[in-house]
């Protein structure tokens, strides 16, 4: 099969296109003919070799949409024929690729309505933002929370969530965004090219930080006493006052979870973010641009 993947770590031009052999599924995966696969940041971190212990050579990709097409002697929950979708576990990617085997226990039933590529481009931010407003922070309606870098991915849907949950949301962006962030819901948008976001925002019961470093130091600003913040951008940064709370989202792989996202996106919660389309033989160019961060919405791989 077709895969793109690393064999060193450095710029966009160690990713290799090539040939790879199928994966062949265990007892208890599902082996899936992937259509689309979306970009991540985790993805351009990993081939900068960010992240510890990653063994070599290494198809890149976490999130995937496409059809089942063999499964292992002990799984019952999934056919062939079967439209899933899912995040592989962290190191164990591998969506970069036309096929993909993975645990039955982490995929999920792709949206009804969806195409793959739009499917692909909710997996991780869908599951992410659930982890992080739900299970994480525990918003509530009624509350007010910050969300920096409302264009992206997962603050992309994390506005729609927040919204959906009845709370006031802030967001951050560029002018040029702002339009694209408050048709997500946001109510206010702040431009942080332009604005210090601790001066125009204060007294938030919440905040989800998806750029890191400096700016997640300075979300713990804008927080009301008992306020909680979510950090994906980076690791949560140590409170230097009292009485808020830094917390880091598990993000925990399951069908159940993939299940949530689906309902949300099924019942109008949640829909597509703007989303730029790429041939997998294209990864280089779709890594410089998502390493720039000056984009919105997803990038995502059309597969097949």
């Amino acid at each position: 099969m077709k895969a793109v993947y690393i064999e060193r770590f450095g710029g966009p031009e160690v990713l290799t296109y090539g040939d790879v052999p199928d994966p062949v599924p265990a007892e208890d995966e599902v082996l899936i003919d992937i259509a689309a696969a979306s970009v991540n940041a985790a993805d351009w971190k990993q081939r900068r070799g960010g992240y510890a212990g990653l063994v070599l050579p290494h198809i890149l990709g976490r999130d995937v949409s496409g059809t089942v097409v063999a499964v292992g002697a002990a799984v019952t929950a999934f056919r062939p024929g079967d439209e899933v979708f899912a995040v592989s576990m962290p190191g164990q990617e591998g969506g970069y690729a036309e096929k993909i085997a993975l645990n039955a226990k982490i995929v999920g039933r792709k949206p009804a309505g969806l195409s793959h590529v739009e499917a692909a481009a909710l997996a991780l931010t869908g599951l992410t933002a659930v982890s992080a407003l739900e299970e994480t922070l525990q918003l509530q309606p009624g509350e007010t929370i910050l969300i920096q870098g409302g264009a992206g991915g997962v603050a992309g849907v994390a506005v729609q969530f927040a919204k959906h949950v009845g709370a006031r949301v802030i967001a951050t962006a560029s002018t040029a965004n702002h339009d694209y962030v408050r048709a997500l819901g946001a109510d206010d948008v702040v431009d942080y090219n332009t604005v210090d976001f601790t001066q125009a925002v204060r007294d938030c019961d919440a905040a989800l930080d998806t750029v890191g470093g400096e700016v997640a130091e300075r979300t713990l600003l804008v927080l009301c006493p008992g306020g909680r913040a979510a950090f994906i951008g980076g690791p949560a940064p140590t409170p230097k006052r009292q009485g808020v709370r830094a917390l880091k989202p598990p993000v925990t792989r399951s069908t159940e979870r993939m299940s949530r996202v689906a309902d949300l996106i099924e019942a109008g919660a949640v829909r597509p973010p703007e989303i730029k389309v790429y041939d997998l033989d294209q990864a280089a160019e779709a890594h410089r641009v998502s390493e720039s961060r000056h984009f919105r919405g997803k990038l995502v791989f059309k597969v097949r």
